[in-house]
């Protein structure tokens, strides 16, 4: 299965560009009202609170751009911002069998992704994608795309068990 929001790009540096200009919008009218109408008094700070909040709460909610791709044997995770500079681009590939578990935690407007692989160093290390930017249908999807592969990996798990123990009496 292969979900992606990238064809959504366009709209986050549409909003992404219009938080910035109501930032720059907002201090040129703070210092406007601040050094010649002086008619809102400190209210006059909200013209530039508000948009410089907004535009701290859009890149707190992290990557927006999440690819996922299961088809094959592997499981493919991209992560990106619209933003090149802003934050690194995540991007992992690992087998399948690998995947031991996954978690997916909302609070408030923040959606974040944690999958648990096996390693061999360390025993299992945990991956951690944003996906604040997905629609609830391709978190559904990407759920029972994830519970599939988790399903079937516990499966081959208990099988293997079954014949060890059948080997070994």
């Amino acid at each position: 299965m292969r979900l992606s929001n990238r064809n959504k790009a366009s709209v986050y540096n549409f909003v992404n560009t219009l938080l910035i200009m109501a930032v720059l919008i907002g201090i040129a009218l703070f210092l406007l009202e601040e050094y010649r109408f002086n008619i809102l008094g400190l209210e006059s700070y909200l013209l530039m609170i508000i948009p410089i909040a907004l535009l701290i709460a859009f890149y707190l909610r992290g990557r927006q751009i999440f690819e996922y791709d299961s088809d094959g044997e592997a499981l493919n995770f991209k992560n990106r911002n619209i933003v090149p500079f802003l934050d690194k681009p995540l991007s992992d590939e690992f087998p399948k069998y690998k995947l031991i578990n996954y978690e997916i935690i909302d609070v408030f407007f923040i959606k974040r992704l944690y999958v648990t692989i096996s390693s061999k160093v360390s025993g299992s290390t945990m991956l951690k994608y944003e996906i604040s930017y997905l629609t609830r249908k391709e978190v559904t999807d990407l759920k029972f795309s994830l519970n599939k592969v988790v399903k079937a990996n516990n499966e081959k798990k208990e099988l293997k068990i079954k014949n060890d123990r059948r080997t070994l009496s």
